[in-house]
């Protein structure tokens, strides 16, 4: 973590187990709305932000040429450390920056 400035963001990683975990939580929250179902759903690469919580933004690959730019927040662990999808952005590509929306 030193990288972190306190409410700034991080720079880009790839993604690893624990992003992948967090998309998987959210992936019901994500297909809600749009009544979408996706096939693929795998973290690409991911920043966060240390606020009250962590708020994650995160690409995720939805099959084909189709990417989706996360916003999630995961809750410190004494409020039970759940993650919360906050937005959704579609019609995103494999090169598009991960920039807060």
């Amino acid at each position: 973590m030193s990288d972190v400035i306190c409410g700034g963001w991080s720079k880009t990683k790839k993604a690893d187990e624990q992003t992948q975990k967090i998309c998987e939580n959210v992936k019901n929250q994500v297909e809600k709305e749009p009544q979408k179902n996706y096939a693929e759903f795998h973290a690409v690469e991911y920043r966060s932000q240390v606020v009250a919580g962590i708020n994650y933004l995160i690409k995720v690959h939805a099959g084909g040429t189709s990417y989706l730019h996360l916003l999630v927040w995961r809750k410190l662990p004494f409020e039970g450390g759940n993650a919360v999808l906050t937005r959704v952005q579609e019609h995103h590509h494999k090169d598009d920056p991960l920039l807060p929306f």
